[in-house]
C-alpha cells in the first residue's frame, strides 16, 4: 500500500496511523467472519434472575458501597433525530395539499405511520407548541395536517429533524415539556448520586454542543429544584482518529473527487475511546432515547441498583482472590475455589486441558481470566423489539464466552445458526453497569479488551460510486468482547426506546 505525501499529511491531521489504515484495508480484503453461536443464553444458563428478596439485598449492597464510590452515568447521545422522522420528511416531499386529499395520499403511499401521528397528534409532547405556532394559518383539516408536519420539521419551523434525539421533547407533564436529556438527569439523581451530586457524561456531536449546554442549564435548575441533587455533567465527541478508511469494490482506498482519502465515522464502537477516558469506579451505560416518564423512575432506579449491587458483590470477591494470587503461591485447594467462582459467578469457561497445567500455569490463567473489566448487562424478555441478543459464542481459538450478538453477525444461510438465533429468549436493551478498575484502584486500558475482528462491513455509495465502509466493533458487542460478563434479567418497564417519532405515542411514554 503506497501513500503519497498528501495522504500521509491527511492521516497525520486526523491522528490516524498508516499501520491502522493498512490493517483496516486488510480487514476489507479478508472479510469479517460470522460469529459462531453455541447456544442462546437463557435464565439458568448465562442469565441470572433474582427474586425480590435477592434484589433487595443487592440494592442494599449497592447503596452501602456506592456512598463511598465514584459513580458515573455514561450516555451515548450523538444520534441525530432525522431518522425518527423519515416517513414525515417523505410526506412533505410527496403530499400536494392543493391537488390531493390526505386520505387519498395514505391510500396511495401506504404511509400509515404518518396517518397515526396526525390522528393522535394531541398526544405528542410537542403538540401544544406546534399548534400555537400554526393557529389561524390553515383553511382546511388537510392543510392543518400538512402544516403541522412542516412546522415540526422545516428549518423555518421547529426544525426537529436537525436536533439530536436528546434535545427533543419526549414527555409532557401538565404544561411542562421535558427532553430526553432532562429525563436522564432525573434518572441520574436516583442512582448515580454521591454526596448530593450526580455525575453524567454525554457523547455528542460538536455541532450540538452549545444546544446541549444551554439545555443543561435549564434542566439542571428544574431537576435540582425537585430533587435537591446537583449535577456534574460533561460532554465529549467521537474522536476523528476512530474514523475508518473507505474502500472501493477492489478494496483500494476510496478517494474523493479532490483526490483525498475518504474516511467515515466508525459507529458507536468508536465510543470505547470516550469510555476509556472516564475514571469512575462504577459506570452505568444507557442510550439517550431509552427514558421513562416520572411515574416509572422508581422501578428503573431499583433495577439499576440491583445491577450495580451484582457488580459490586462479584467485584469484591474478585478483589480478594486477586490479592491472594498476587500475595504468593496459593495452594491447589484455593485454585479450585477460584476456578469454581469464575465459572459459576462470572460465566468463565476453561479449556479441558486446564487440569493438566502446572500450578504456575494455572495461576497465570486464573490471573488472566480475573484481571479484566466487568460488565453486568440487563437483559429484557424478547417481545419482538430489535436489538442484539445474549449468546454463548465460540471464537476462532475455541474459547467460549458470553457475548451480545447482532443478527447481522450471524450466517443466515446456516440453518443451525439461525435456529440458535431464534431460540434466544432475551435481548439487549443497552443497560450496562461496568467496573473498569482492578483491586489496586488502577483503571484497565479498555482498548486492550476489544476484539477487532467483530466489526461490520457495509455497502454504501458516494457521488454515484459504490464503496465499502467499516464499522468498528460495537460498544457493547466486540468492543467489550474480552470483558468478564454477567447477564441479568431486568423488567420490561426499564426499556422504553424511541426509534421513530410514533414511539412517543406508546403508553409507556405518556406523562402523568
Amino acid at each position: 500500500m503506497q501513500f503519497s505525501e498528501t495522504d500521509l499529511k491527511q492521516l497525520s491531521e486526523k491522528g490516524v496511523s498508516k499501520e491502522k489504515v493498512v490493517d483496516q484495508i486488510n480487514t476489507f480484503k479478508e472479510g469479517i467472519p460470522f460469529v459462531h453461536l453455541e447456544e442462546p443464553a437463557i435464565v439458568g444458563n448465562g442469565i441470572s434472575r433474582f427474586s425480590d428478596t435477592e434484589g433487595e439485598a443487592l440494592v442494599a449492597a449497592f447503596e452501602a458501597v456506592a456512598a463511598g464510590s465514584d459513580l458515573l452515568k455514561f450516555v451515548p447521545a450523538s444520534g441525530a433525530a432525522s431518522r425518527m422522522f423519515k416517513s414525515m420528511f417523505a410526506f412533505l416531499e410527496e403530499f400536494d395539499v392543493r391537488n390531493e386529499t390526505f386520505e387519498a395520499y395514505v391510500q396511495r403511499t401506504k404511509r400509515t405511520d404518518v396517518e397515526t401521528l396526525l390522528e393522535r397528534r394531541k398526544e405528542m409532547p410537542f403538540y401544544r407548541n406546534i399548534q400555537e405556532r400554526i393557529a389561524g394559518k390553515t383553511m382546511s383539516e388537510d392543510e392543518e395536517k400538512y402544516l403541522f408536519i412542516k412546522e415540526m420539521l422545516s428549518e423555518e419551523g421547529l426544525n426537529y429533524g436537525f436536533y439530536p434525539k436528546g434535545l427533543l421533547p419526549f414527555h409532557s407533564y401538565e404544561k411542562k415539556v421535558v427532553t430526553a436529556f432532562e429525563e436522564h438527569l432525573k434518572e441520574g439523581a436516583r442512582y448515580a448520586e454521591t454526596n448530593g451530586k450526580a455525575s453524567l457524561h454525554f457523547t455528542i456531536s460538536p455541532q450540538h454542543e452549545l444546544l446541549f449546554k444551554q439545555e443543561f442549564e435549564v434542566a439542571r435548575a428544574r431537576v435540582h429544584h425537585r430533587t435537591g441533587i446537583d449535577f456534574d455533567v460533561d460532554f465529549s465527541f467521537q474522536k476523528t482518529a476512530t474514523d475508518t478508511i473507505a474502500v472501493d469494490t477492489d478494496n483500494k482506498p476510496f478517494r474523493n473527487t479532490d483526490g483525498s482519502l475518504l474516511f467515515r465515522p466508525g459507529g458507536h464502537g468508536a465510543l470505547i475511546e470516550n469510555l476509556n477516558d472516564q475514571n469512575a469506579d462504577v459506570i452505568f451505560i444507557k442510550n439517550i432515547d431509552n427514558v421513562v416518564p416520572s411515574r416509572n423512575l422508581a422501578a428503573v432506579a431499583q433495577s439499576k441498583k440491583i445491577l450495580g449491587g451484582a457488580l459490586l458483590k462479584v467485584q469484591q470477591q474478585i478483589f480478594e482472590y486477586a490479592r491472594l494470587l498476587d500475595s504468593g503461591t496459593p495452594d491447589a485447594t484455593a485454585l479450585i475455589e477460584i476456578k469454581t467462582f469464575l465459572g459459576s459467578e462470572l460465566n468463565v469457561r476453561f479449556a479441558d486441558s486446564f487440569e493438566h497445567f502446572s500450578l504456575m500455569d494455572q495461576i497465570k490463567v486464573l490471573k488472566d481470566k480475573m484481571n479484566r473489566p466487568i460488565r453486568v448487562c440487563g437483559m429484557v424478555k424478547n417481545e419482538g423489539e430489535p436489538g442484539g441478543g445474549p449468546f454463548w459464542v465460540r471464537d476462532q481459538n475455541d474459547n467460549i464466552s458470553l457475548q451480545i450478538v447482532e443478527s447481522a453477525q450471524v450466517d443466515m444461510s446456516n440453518t443451525e445458526q439461525v435456529g440458535i438465533l431464534k431460540g434466544s429468549t432475551h435481548f439487549n436493551p443497552v443497560d450496562l453497569v461496568c467496573g473498569v478498575k482492578n483491586y489496586k484502584g488502577e483503571k484497565y486500558d479498555l482498548l486492550n479488551y476489544v476484539d477487532a475482528k467483530l466489526g461490520f462491513i457495509t455497502g454504501k455509495t458516494k457521488e454515484g460510486r459504490e464503496l465499502k465502509a467499516l464499522e468498528l466493533p460495537g460498544l457493547w458487542n466486540g468492543a467489550m468482547a474480552f470483558w468478564n460478563t454477567i447477564f441479568v434479567e431486568v423488567p420490561t418497564v426499564t426499556f422504553n426506546p424511541v426509534k421513530t417519532v410514533n414511539d412517543l405515542l406508546r403508553p409507556s411514554h405518556q406523562g402523568e
